[in-house]
């Protein structure tokens, strides 16, 4: 008969590698440490794969404009998906209704239905505003700017718009036609069409495109006067200005160090319009510091009217600087058929009122009717003068 404790012993043995009652077999920590690695492996594996998709099936894309994408007429940002954090919104954009003039135009802004663009620009940060302070600017009246931290305002005879003003060829009591086409230098290719237009268009240079002062130069030497196309925050949460746009929620140092920034991007420029700006340009202090800056600088100021909430006329008048209003705008629709019908209501305009002020952009459809119509001009009757020349008149400050 054996020992009772050898029978405990190898019963103790055989339970420690049989199932038991409940069926579960141990698992050593080996087993444990090798399945935690295969899953690390299988993970890492599929990052890596993912990455690798989609950096070749990605593409990057410059603001050189190569005009036409996949070999056809429509700018690169109508087949193209834009970066991330942008829209693509509907190619017919929406525009003021037809025969409407600023003084009386509920605007739906033209910028609510831009498609979305490419910026390579780099922002310009706002300064940190100090402990306390609000940034946000008092909607109760135009600002007080400090006189001690700017220059004293330019001379009469040395003011920008009067200096870098084209030519007005004689009009002899015709009426007279501007035509401004901005958002320019982006996409180069119709920047340069447009450019090789008949002078004297009034070109404007959007701040954050490439390249700018040797457009700007070439426009300048084709007979071309220059704006700054600025951007301004519109009311739209869907669309994009673009870099260093000017908001309502900045304080003042904000806005002019932007403002600053894109006036230093090329030169020899009569003065800025406003890129979107349906929310900017209805806010009196924030427009307020856009108008001290232009008077000191001796620049003027087109505005485009995307909003007719806009209080850009009255605080030029404020502020003493030259101002113009856009009248019409010739491409809402997106046709050359279209864009002839809105020359033909500019030219009616003129008529009755001696002058009109219409803004195009660079678009395949506004540039082949730009360029027949410009030829017949003439013949037409009226006068094509840059915006400088609508603005000389009496009353007018420098």
């Amino acid at each position: 008969m054996k020992p009772r404790r050898r029978q405990g012993h190898g019963a103790r043995r055989k339970s420690a590698v049989s199932p038991g009652r409940s069926g579960f077999t141990p698992i050593s920590r080996r087993q444990v440490l090798l399945a935690a690695a295969a899953l690390a492996a299988i993970l890492v594996g599929y990052f890596v794969g993912t990455m690798f998709v989609a950096s070749t099936n990605g593409s990057t894309r410059s603001d050189e404009g190569s005009g036409d994408a996949a070999g056809t007429s429509e700018p690169w940002y109508r087949n193209q998906a834009p970066p991330p954090g942008l829209v693509t919104l509907p190619d017919t954009p929406i525009f003021p209704e037809p025969g409407d003039e600023p003084a009386t135009q509920p605007v739906r802004a033209y910028e609510e239905s831009l498609p979305g663009q490419i910026y390579e620009a780099a922002v310009v940060p706002a300064p940190k505003a100090r402990r306390g302070a609000t940034p946000q600017l008092d909607e109760g009246r135009a600002p007080d700017l400090p006189q001690a931290r700017v220059t004293p305002p330019v001379q009469q005879a040395r003011v920008p718009w009067r200096r870098f003003a084209q030519a007005t060829p004689e009009v002899n009591g015709r009426p007279t036609i501007t035509v401004v086409i901005d958002d320019l230098g982006v996409d180069r290719k119709r920047t340069a069409r447009a450019i090789d237009l008949p002078a004297p268009l009034t070109l404007s240079f959007l701040t954050y495109a490439s390249g700018l002062e040797r457009q700007a130069a070439s426009a300048r030497a084709s007979g071309h006067e220059l704006l700054v196309h600025v951007p301004m925050e519109p009311v739209g949460k869907n669309v994009d200005p673009g870099p260093n746009v000017l908001e309502i929620g900045m304080g003042h140092d904000a806005i002019r160090q932007r403002l600053d920034w894109g006036l230093s991007r090329f030169s020899a420029y009569v003065g800025v319009n406003n890129h979107m700006g349906s929310r900017f340009t209805a806010n009196r202090n924030g427009m307020a510091v856009v108008m001290a800056e232009l008077k000191r600088r001796g620049l003027l100021f087109l505005d485009s009217r995307t909003t007719g909430a806009t209080v850009g006329p009255a605080l030029a008048r404020e502020y003493q600087v030259p101002l113009a209003q856009r009248n019409v705008f010739l491409d809402n629709v997106n046709t050359v058929a279209a864009v002839n019908a809105r020359l033909e209501e500019t030219e009616e305009l003129a008529r009755r009122r001696g002058f009109a002020v219409a803004i195009g952009h660079p678009r395949d459809a506004t540039l082949k009717a730009l360029e027949r119509w410009l030829a017949a001009l003439p013949e037409r009757g009226f006068v094509l003068v840059p915006l400088s020349a609508i603005i000389t008149g009496p009353g007018v400050t420098g």
